[in-house]
């Protein structure tokens, strides 16, 4: 890293401005530009590369892992093909949407845009696939929450089993919301049809239907939900913060995946993310208990970050995922 200053302006044009590439990066940021089955707000597929921009005002030092930077994180440039994909098939699911109550397309209608994320699904397992077989750390940025099933599967073909902490306002067990086998508002129902996939434990989930409710109760213990108001009355009580994370974390098994979906933060930290729900988890609760996981010992073996909506008018939304992004970034490596 020859005339690199951690202490000065970001010069590079890397992730987080590091002068780091493919080779030799030992964390890999994959993005994945996809926004095709959102059901609310749109811009999630431009949040890769403004995150990237955004990514260069975050200074490099980090209490959860000093100095982690120095072993390499890189993101490669977001797929111009991918993002165009999305455009043209988010316009027809668009145009679906905005008539669902009183118009209903063919089964071909819908069998496309299945055809066309499971093309999605493919290309990012095999780019996980890629890195896994060259011993990289990895984590996927979205994108709308459907982005991560391929990566999660290419965990699969992995590790024999391993569990997942899902950060969300959502349950996102809908089975094909909306008509959409793999829309975003099912990515936990899909990968928990899994067999590598032993168990899902969320956190801040504030908003379901009794369809998924119902299916949580069906998975018996290889589901665990730390509801919103749940986290608050036990807080209301006088529990404190740290003995709540214990409890996340002993709920946890040995090796896990985390799934970040913005929205569950505050939606003060992310108002353009697709889905916003009032309450939800501050910045900081959200650092000490992936601090209480990185202390416990527990095996991170992959993360996600979804559904980081971009405003024209305002670049908060990316700066706050950027730093969402660098903290799991120090949490795996």
């Amino acid at each position: 890293m020859i005339d690199f200053d951690p202490n000065g302006p970001a010069l590079h044009d890397g992730i987080f401005g590091l002068p780091f590439n493919e080779q030799n990066a030992e964390l890999i940021i994959l993005p994945v530009p996809w926004q095709v089955t959102v059901s609310y707000g749109e811009g999630t597929a431009d949040a890769p590369a403004a995150i990237k921009e955004a990514s260069k005002q975050v200074d490099l030092y980090h209490p959860l892992n000093p100095g982690a930077w120095r072993k390499g994180i890189y993101m490669p440039e977001p797929s111009r093909e991918l993002y165009e994909k999305s455009s043209f098939w988010r316009e027809k699911v668009a145009d679906y949407l905005d008539n669902i109550a009183t118009e209903k397309p063919e089964d071909s209608f819908f069998k496309a845009v299945d055809s066309a994320c499971e093309e999605l699904n493919k290309w990012v397992h095999d780019q996980a696939t890629k890195f896994l077989k060259k011993e990289k750390k990895l984590i996927l940025l979205g994108g709308d929450h459907s982005t991560p099933l391929g990566y999660i599967q290419a965990l699969t073909e992995k590790h024999e089993s391993f569990g997942v902490l899902q950060i969300d306002a959502h349950m996102d067990f809908r089975k094909a919301y909306e008509g959409f086998t793999y829309s975003h508002a099912s990515i936990s129902y899909n990968f928990m049809q899994l067999s590598g996939v032993s168990k899902v434990v969320q956190v801040g989930i504030r908003d379901y239907c009794d369809e998924e409710l119902e299916f949580a109760k069906s998975l018996g213990n290889k589901a665990e939900i730390f509801f919103s108001y749940d986290i608050q009355k036990r807080k209301y009580r006088g529990e404190s913060w740290d003995a709540i994370c214990q409890s996340i974390v002993e709920s946890l098994p040995e090796k896990i995946y985390i799934s970040f979906d913005i929205d569950g933060l505050d939606p003060k930290l992310c108002p353009n993310t697709g889905t916003p729900v009032p309450g939800g988890l501050e910045f900081e609760e959200v650092q000490y208990l992936l601090e209480k996981i990185k202390n416990s010992g527990k095996n991170i073996i992959g993360a996600d970050l979804n559904e980081v909506g971009v405003y024209a008018t305002s670049d908060w939304n990316q700066n706050v995922g950027a730093r969402v992004l660098y903290m799991l970034c120090n949490i795996i490596l």
